[in-house]
């Protein structure tokens, strides 16, 4: 895996949409994930997000964890998919994608390691590679890097090196 590809609303958040009195969305984000996105980058694994929905939140939680490559608004979660694979020359078998729902499933059907989460919709779960234990903005993300980089033999270095400090 080169890229790590993560949908948002389910996957880096519960998939509750929460609203304040005023009708701004608001959208809670686990500390872990953004730490196993950072160990990810650390290794030279890219991150993207493809996201359906639009969110001021989305981009300054990607400005914040250092993700270039954002899609927001994007129906067609295929279409912005092969845009990014054109963009950074990478092959579909180098990616993973994680998403819950079926505007996600084209994508995953072509990553080389398509992961979902618990409550995600059973036919993506019955699809998927893997499922994560924990849910959708509960550290599901951070499971997806610990197995990358456990994958690729970087976990335990990285432990060791918080270790050292």
């Amino acid at each position: 895996v080169r890229m790590l590809v993560l949908d948002v609303d389910g996957v880096l958040t519960d998939g509750r949409l929460y609203f304040d009195s005023q009708g701004n969305e608001l959208k809670a984000f686990h500390v872990s994930d953004g730490l196993g996105i950072k160990a990810v980058q650390s290794c030279g694994i890219s991150v993207a997000i493809i996201t359906a929905r639009r969110s001021s939140m989305v981009a300054a939680r990607a400005k914040q964890l250092g993700i270039e490559h954002v899609y927001q608004g994007s129906d067609d979660k295929l279409s912005a998919y092969l845009t990014l694979l054109n963009q950074t020359g990478l092959q579909p078998g180098e990616t993973c994608y994680v998403g819950d729902d079926w505007i996600d499933l084209p994508v995953p059907m072509r990553a080389g390691l398509a992961v979902t989460v618990p409550a995600a919709d059973p036919a993506v779960r019955e699809r998927a590679h893997w499922v994560t234990e924990r849910g959708g903005g509960l550290g599901a993300v951070r499971e997806v890097c610990n197995l990358i980089l456990t994958a690729q033999g970087h976990h335990d270095r990285l432990i060791n090196e918080f270790l050292d400090t």
